[in-house]
């Protein structure tokens, strides 16, 4: 701590410069976030990413803007998963084989799963259970939720390709009906 009043004077008019160099700032971005909202509400596809556990109003256009309303634009769930960073990359050489994730990818589109996966152990069962196990198996936390970002595109991509928004418990029957060792 020093008491020098040249030093805290001269770090007092810095503090306040920068904080009026900010302020403009978080306007304009309170002016984007209102007219994200505005448009996102007005999309068709809005009530789909609205069913989902754990989007929230941020994770909710992002989530659209992943996918995009083309329903042809992906021909599958794993052509998401590669486009999202999601899917590991396996490499070989000779005897040795090691896996990592995918580089050649928007980590903003990545990182937006990712997060959706994290929020969505808060809000869904199964997502819960299946982080769990993925924990025991030895995984990190970082394994564990991108290993469930890999599930979820699945299920969303379905849910995207039939226009069809997520239901819970719909979902919790079809890993009942199938014996999933998830339900245990």
């Amino acid at each position: 701590m020093t008491y020098d009043s040249v030093v805290i004077e001269s770090n007092k008019l810095l503090a306040i410069t920068l904080a009026n160099q900010i302020l403009p700032i978080v306007t304009a971005i309170k002016t984007f976030e209102q007219e994200i909202e505005a448009i996102y509400h007005e999309m068709p596809d809005a009530a789909l990413y609205e069913s989902l556990p754990g989007v929230g109003k941020c994770l909710g256009p992002r989530l659209l803007v992943a996918f995009g309303e083309d329903r042809n634009r992906f021909g599958s769930a794993q052509e998401v998963q590669k486009y999202a960073g999601i899917a590991p990359v396996t490499e070989r050489s000779g005897k040795t084989a090691w896996v990592h994730w995918r580089w050649g990818c928007s980590t903003f589109i990545r990182q937006t799963f990712t997060e959706w996966s994290a929020k969505s152990v808060l809000y869904s069962y199964w997502a819960q259970l299946y982080y769990e196990q993925q924990k025991k198996k030895g995984n990190s936390h970082h394994q564990a939720v991108r290993s469930l970002a890999f599930k979820w595109i699945r299920i969303l991509y379905r849910c995207w390709k039939t226009n069809t928004p997520y239901n819970e418990t719909q979902y919790l029957k079809v890993l009942k009906e199938r014996n999933s060792p998830l339900l245990g």
